[in-house]
């Protein structure tokens, strides 16, 4: 017995049996570097006829959705095969979309929408989906390795923590930053987990974690291959067997910024035996372990453009006599690199300044400018790392402006006077690693200009003197005979 449900139950059966089959997938892709060309795979199976394909772009943060190609089967014959009512077997097809050197602005999700006419109705079609993200990424644009609180300057009475700061821009996603002691991994000490700073475009913080396992050992130098003095290296070192402590527990903090004279006097003879380089072979008071502890912290911040920029600081506690000279080298490493990028510095003391004078022949009333032209650099270093504090003075008396000394560079003294002939000058160049000084002396000769302008002026001056008196008996004998 057949009722009126069972009829409906067929039916629905039977509809079911001659409906389209059709199923979408898109094939899942690796990260792209920008600048690549990427192919799209869309593929999808059916036992149907196909109706159109149909590419999106979803943008705007997926409230909108932008066409990038469009294929319908009803005005295009490259797919004529696929319209044969009599293939009853699944048959599998693929649409691929092209994207020629990628930006930045094609990362996000792209979908692929197939639809195909159902075989119960020609009116009727069916519609399937796929999505896809595609993730593009982009290698640094830069690397530095610079010296946070610099210029600072030396201090041989206490220890002073010293921080490098790597600065890595232009990179997406964030890179791995790890740093190298004359090529050797440094062990550090992780003090907070890599911080976020919030996003200011967005308005949204990044969290990333660190991963220790980047991290190696450094192995220390002999002393031996420094440029020490023996003597004071045994009071300051040998004296302390067995009694050496870890230093830097305060954290990374940056130096402080009180600047050490010593015990420097103001009132040194002028001679003409001149120093040219005094450079300060005092080793510091303090005594500093010879493997000290690193302390790492990773800061990272968006850029406008979607790229992150990261700052990773390494922080320790600074010891001269180990440390000048010592390379140190930050790396990345990022998915868009084939080989780690690096940076790297040779922390050195300066050393020999060369001084210029201009002009060469100072002469009374010119303007003398002396400068420091460079340093004697060791074999390993190509500059003084970090940068110097520069002071001027003058040796037995304040400079020519009133002042008792000058920072910079350069130091400029204008319209200069007979009187500072054979004046000393000392110029003080110092970092956190050590200080030197270079005296150079000032030579002012006679300026024949000046001396002819002062003889023309005395001249008209004793020709203006007769003509007054004869101008006074000339009025006087007037006046007499009025009355």
């Amino acid at each position: 017995m057949t009722g009126p449900l069972t009829l409906c139950l067929l039916s629905a059966y039977t509809l079911s049996l001659t409906a389209g089959y059709l199923s979408v997938s898109i094939q899942p892709l690796p990260s792209v570097v920008i600048g690549d060309t990427v192919t799209l795979k869309c593929n999808f199976q059916t036992d149907g006829n196909l109706r159109e394909i149909v590419w999106f772009r979803v943008v705007e943060g997926g409230g909108a959705k932008q066409k990038i190609f469009t294929y319908d089967a009803m005005y295009n014959s490259t797919y004529s095969h696929m319209e044969d009512n009599h293939r009853r077997e699944d048959l599998v097809y693929q649409s691929t979309v092209r994207l020629p050197e990628v930006q930045m602005e094609d990362d996000g999700l792209y979908e692929c929408h197939v639809g195909i006419y159902d075989k119960s109705s020609t009116d009727k079609v069916i519609l399937a989906s796929g999505s896809i993200t595609l993730t593009v990424i982009v290698p640094p644009k830069s690397i530095s390795v610079v010296a946070a609180n610099s210029p600072a300057p030396f201090s041989r009475y206490e220890a002073h923590n010293f921080t490098l700061v790597c600065i890595v821009t232009g990179a997406k996603p964030a890179p791995m930053v790890y740093f190298k002691r004359d090529g050797e991994l440094i062990d550090v000490v992780p003090t907070a987990q890599l911080s976020s700073v919030e996003d200011q475009s967005k308005g949204r913080g990044l969290e990333k974690s660190f991963d220790r396992s980047q991290a190696g050992l450094w192995s220390s130098r002999a002393l031996t291959s420094r440029d020490l003095d023996d003597t004071k290296l045994q009071k300051s070192l040998l004296e302390q067997v067995g009694k050496l402590a870890r230093l830097g527990q305060d954290g990374p903090d940056g130096p402080e910024k009180g600047r050490e004279h010593g015990s420097k006097s103001d009132s040194e003879p002028t001679t003409e035996v001149i120093p040219e380089t005094v450079v300060s072979r005092e080793f510091p008071r303090w005594v500093q372990s010879s493997d000290p502890l690193y302390h790492f912290q990773q800061r990272q911040q968006a850029a406008r453009d979607g790229t992150m920029e990261v700052r990773a600081m390494l922080t320790w506690s600074l010891n001269p006599q180990l440390d000048n000279e010592a390379l140190f080298s930050c790396e990345v490493n990022h998915p868009a690199l084939s080989m780690p990028m690096q940076a790297e510095v040779t922390l050195a003391a300066p050393r020999g300044p060369k001084l210029s004078m201009s002009p060469s022949k100072a002469t009374v009333g010119d303007t003398v400018r002396i400068t420091v032209q460079g340093f004697q650099l060791g074999p390993s270093a190509s500059e003084v790392f970090p940068e110097p504090i520069f002071t001027w003075t003058k040796v037995g008396g304040p400079l020519l402006d009133g002042r008792e000394e000058h920072n910079g560079r350069e130091l400029i003294m204008e319209r200069v006077p007979a009187e500072l002939n054979g004046s000393m000058f000392r110029c003080t160049a110092q970092n956190p690693l050590g200080s030197t000084d270079t005296h150079t002396r000032l030579i002012v000769f006679d300026n024949p200009r000046l001396r002819k302008r002062h003889f023309i002026a005395t001249d008209a001056a004793a020709s203006q003197c007769p003509l007054t008196l004869t101008s006074m008996l000339l009025l006087l004998s007037l006046t007499c005979e009025l009355t």
